[in-house]
């Protein structure tokens, strides 16, 4: 959570509340990957750099969240998240993943370098803190 309330501003409402994320993983498809600043999994009480929230079914995993602390930001620790979640989505059998973001994130970037390929789009999903609309685009890659 100390990531959470540090990676995410809240003018987009991305990120989770400490309720949201305790339901989801209490759910036996939901699981987090928690990364250290040296880009290995977390481990005793290190502090957590980065987190990945995704959820499994049958043959496809789902990208829910990626938060990364911002003085941890440019260093790789994103993308070796989404490598890590790659590799945990492989292993649990899935074939292709997805992820939903707003139109304007910039992580845009990340999600494209990694392989992402926007597939769908909703119109005007997202709402801003001050009530703007934004669409959510659907990202996909087959592993």
């Amino acid at each position: 959570m100390a990531v959470m309330e540090t990676a995410f501003d809240p003018h987009w409402r991305e990120a989770w509340t400490r309720s949201q994320v305790e339901s989801s993983l209490t759910l036996p498809h939901t699981y987090a990957l928690l990364m250290d600043e040296e880009q290995q999994p977390l481990e005793g009480d290190a502090k957590a750099a980065g987190f990945i929230l995704a959820r499994r079914a049958p043959g496809e995993e789902e990208l829910l969240l990626v938060g990364v602390r911002p003085e941890f930001r440019q260093r790789g620790i994103g993308k070796a998240l989404i490598e890590w979640f790659f590799r945990t989505a492989r292993a649990n059998g899935a074939d292709q993943v997805f992820l939903e973001m707003r139109d304007n994130n910039p992580a845009a970037s990340l999600y494209s370098s990694c392989g992402f390929e926007p597939i769908g789009r909703r119109r005007a999903y997202y709402r801003t803190a001050d009530g703007e609309s934004l669409d959510a685009i659907t990202f996909g890659r087959k592993l």
